[in-house]
């Protein structure tokens, strides 16, 4: 059994250096690649302002986040949720940065960079030369995008999690296989080749030469006994 974790940060600007700070964090655990339903959500207090441009982009204005925990609240349940996993972001060294500098300032060991699985990588891989944004594969696998009006961590790491099974494999979404006790989305392989429901017989020339390879063989099993 691989345990993963997806996860997604949205913050007050683009470089924490600067002093920019989380604001928004949310993780999904994978369990062979799959969903559980299990998840870990907070808001959170940047302890500055968040600017106008930005607001434009995640619709979180400075007013949303009084009174949420700041990030020294959530950072040990966070962790615990992360555990030893390995973890899955788009475009994964803009969120590790974040988290990393929010971790050193409570004194915290980072997020080492050998658990980083990066999806926007792989979909640069997969899809050299083409947009490779979370809307755009989304469109690309037909992933419904229509509650995605802002960018929102917990809505973008359920898209996610989509992308990353086709990446991933391209798994048939949505048959209805989840146990009664999840609503995670369930993703299975499929078959890609011919169905049949007849039986399928072999020629006589076919026959003859099964007959003729095995007539090759030292002591082959099929004419034991």
């Amino acid at each position: 059994m691989t345990r993963c974790v997806l996860f997604d940060t949205e913050t007050t600007g683009l470089d924490p250096a600067t002093g920019d700070r989380v604001i928004e964090v949310a993780a999904l655990e994978l369990i062979n690649d799959l969903p559980t339903g299990q998840f870990f959500h907070a808001l959170i207090d940047p302890e500055r302002d968040v600017p106008d441009e930005v607001t434009r982009i995640h619709g979180f204005r400075s007013a949303d986040l009084e009174g949420k925990p700041k990030f020294a609240e959530i950072a040990a349940d966070l962790d615990a949720f992360f555990g030893d996993a390995r973890l899955i972001a788009h475009n994964a060294p803009f969120d590790f940065g974040f988290l990393n500098h929010e971790f050193a300032r409570l004194g915290m060991a980072a997020l080492h960079p050998e658990r980083m699985i990066d999806t926007l990588v792989l979909a640069k891989a997969r899809f050299p030369g083409m947009p490779n944004s979370l809307d755009a594969l989304c469109r690309r696998f037909t992933i419904d995008l229509s509650q995605r009006t802002t960018h929102n961590a917990l809505l973008d790491c359920r898209l996610l999690a989509e992308v990353y099974v086709e990446l991933t494999g391209g798994r048939q979404r949505g048959l209805g296989l989840a146990s009664e006790a999840s609503t995670a989305p369930v993703a299975v392989y499929i078959h890609a080749g011919p169905r049949t429901s007849r039986a399928v017989l072999p020629t006589q020339a076919e026959l003859a030469a099964h007959q003729a390879m095995v007539a090759r063989l030292k002591d082959p099993v099929w004419l034991a006994g």
